[in-house]
């Protein structure tokens, strides 16, 4: 009780002394006007702590982002000795989510060890995968873990007894772009369960596959961590930016979005794209980067 007390007296003095940044926020705000659908954002400058908040602690569904508080609970079991890192699992068919899963071509009985099921569930974000870690740990435990460790919402929703109501109306997770924002900034500073744990979940979070969206618009040389999310009325992204002149993270998530079609001209994807380069530009102004001509070509994952 008195850890809790303690974690919610510096949540509160952070948000006393955080300084908003009006002339990104004007900037945000306009570039997200005439959008048709919710949106919500968190940035922050890690050097200078400056943040711009866009219904930035309403809820809103996590879709695969919750994958990195799943990562979470299973490094606490692994820091705990509960779980070995290479430990062999079995895969069995009542396991499969029906989708285009790597994990899902596996035959009854084939093996696996843990650290590739992690890899598969964050930088392929597959489905299988992440629910057999789910499972593996437990939704009740990894929520636990959030609470213990200050987060007032984000939670997992998906087969987790007593959260039927709130699942229906959020799915697998739910979060705010705020508490993404921190949960990144924890496993940045080490902080998350341990610094090795937080160190091997930045490797993870390094190598995602799907790169479409925010990532496409940071050059591929700058290190990043990232998780994103999408169901057919919510496309989010939350992305750690290792910049030249200082760190900044940020989440965006949309909901009940009109346009919801899967394809890469979506209007949440090109908000997503759009934000990312603006921000990019506005905390490196010196860079000439831009995305290669003919990219497009090469960012068609589905």
């Amino acid at each position: 009780m008195k850890y809790k007390f303690l974690v919610f007296i510096l949540l509160l003095s952070s948000a006393c002394f955080a300084q908003i940044d009006k002339k990104l926020t004007v900037k945000l705000q306009e570039a997200i006007k005439g959008f048709d659908g919710q949106v919500g954002i968190y940035v922050q400058n890690l050097k200078t702590g400056k943040t711009v908040t866009i219904n930035a602690d309403t809820l809103f569904p996590t879709a695969s982002m919750i994958k990195v508080s799943i990562q979470c609970g299973l490094m606490d079991k692994i820091e705990k000795g509960e779980i070995q890192y290479n430990q062999k699992l079995v895969y069995r068919d009542s396991l499969l989510y029906k989708g285009e899963d790597i994990l899902g071509s596996f035959k009854d009985g084939d093996t696996i060890e843990v650290s590739k099921v992690a890899m598969l569930m964050i930088t392929m974000s597959d489905n299988t995968a992440s629910l057999w870690l789910q499972k593996l740990v437990g939704g009740e435990y990894i929520n636990n873990w959030l609470d213990q460790n200050g987060f007032k919402v984000m939670r997992v929703n998906s087969r987790v007894l007593g959260r039927e109501a709130i699942r229906a109306k959020y799915g697998w997770g739910v979060t705010t772009p705020y508490e993404m924002c921190r949960l990144f900034t924890m496993i940045r500073q080490g902080k998350a369960v341990s610094a090795a744990a937080s160190e091997r979940m930045s490797r993870n979070m390094g190598r995602i596959f799907w790169d479409n969206k925010a990532l496409s618009q940071i050059p591929p040389y700058i290190q990043t961590i990232s998780k994103q999310g999408a169901v057919d009325a919510s496309k989010s992204e939350t992305v750690l930016v290792n910049a030249p002149h200082g760190g900044y993270v940020f989440s965006i998530i949309t909901n009940n979005n009109k346009d919801q079609r899967w394809t890469t001209d979506n209007e949440a994807d090109i908000l997503i794209r759009k934000i990312s380069a603006l921000l990019w530009h506005y905390y490196e102004p010196k860079s000439d980067w831009k995305p290669a001509e003919g990219i497009e070509k090469y960012m068609k994952d589905e």
